[in-house]
C-alpha cells in the first residue's frame, strides 16, 4: 500500500506539472495507388489541476493509513 501512495503522489505532481497531454495522429487523405498523400494532426487533451491534487491527497492518505495501521499491530 505504501508503493501505490507513493505512485499516486508522483502521477498527481506529474499531473500538476504537465496539465495537458499532446499526441500526434496520422490521417491518410488520399490513398490512390503508389501515391499515399498524409496530414498529422496534433491533438490535446486537457487534465485538470483538480484530478491532480486529488491524487497527491489520496496518496497521502494512503501513506498515512498504511503507517497508522503497522504502529496500531
Amino acid at each position: 500500500m505504501k508503493i501505490l501512495g507513493v505512485i499516486l503522489i508522483l502521477v498527481g505532481a506529474l499531473m500538476l506539472a504537465y496539465p495537458m497531454i499532446t499526441y500526434t495522429e496520422e490521417e491518410t487523405l488520399v490513398d490512390v495507388g503508389p501515391v499515399e498523400i498524409t496530414a498529422e494532426n496534433q491533438e490535446s487533451i486537457p487534465l485538470p489541476p483538480i484530478l491532480g491534487g486529488a491524487a497527491i491527497v489520496a496518496g497521502i492518505a494512503l501513506l498515512v493509513v498504511t503507517g497508522r495501521s503497522r504502529s496500531a499491530s
